[in-house]
């Protein structure tokens, strides 16, 4: 998969500008809590069309849910939280330290072998907490 990250940029450009003082005043207003009911109503529609196998239909979807999460890390960003860019290489590097078996030639077992060792990597990456 090639990513034509000309278009990424372009989208995130397109998030900032809708955010910026001559943006819409819809999306200006927006902040974390506003946007919860739409990320939910968006992720709904999007379940819809993974169980009605539409592919026309789930590739709107993931973009309504996409833009709601670009839209969350603009807000973010613009209060100095975040970037984009944090968003990105925080998974991207969760993904490489998560599978030791495709990027670190570690052993490749099974589905099972796979989930334990993917429990035990995210186990060791959160904070333990003291009562």
């Amino acid at each position: 998969m090639e990513l034509q990250k000309h278009i990424f940029f372009t989208f995130c450009h397109t998030i900032s500008k809708l955010r910026s003082i001559d943006g819409c005043p819809w999306d200006k207003k927006q902040d974390a809590k506003s946007l919860k009911k739409y990320i939910k109503e968006e992720c709904e529609e999007l379940f819809s069309a993974i169980d009605k196998n539409d592919p026309s239909n789930l590739c709107e979807e993931i973009g309504d849910v996409f833009f709601l999460l670009i839209l969350l890390s603009e807000i973010n960003s613009e209060q100095n939280n975040f970037t984009i860019d944090d968003v990105l290489k925080g998974i991207n590097d969760k993904m490489i330290r998560r599978h030791p078996h495709v990027f670190a030639g570690s052993a490749n077992g099974d589905e099972e072998f796979l989930k334990k060792q993917w429990e035990k990597i995210k186990s060791e990456e959160k904070p333990k907490k003291i009562n």
